[in-house]
């Protein structure tokens, strides 16, 4: 039986504050690409300092390796 992928989008990734979540940490990419810190394709994660994908304050980010970054236990 195939995946029925749009009903695994509904049930987790279309609820609107995982959209809110997703939309501020490509933000928080953009803002860094723009700060030259990270580019495309160098492997490079942005990382929220205190964890609060929300806040994209130049100060709470950083940018981490990405094997760094997703092998924290959340």
């Amino acid at each position: 039986m195939p995946r029925n992928y749009k009903r695994e989008y509904l049930t987790y990734d279309g609820k609107p504050a995982v959209k809110r979540k997703r939309a501020n940490r490509n933000q928080a990419r953009r803002i860094m690409t723009k700060a030259g810190v990270v580019r495309k394709g160098d492997g490079k994660d942005v990382h929220h300092v205190n964890g609060n994908t929300r806040d994209n304050r130049r100060k709470n980010l950083k940018a981490v390796p990405a094997s760094k970054n997703r092998s924290r236990r959340i």
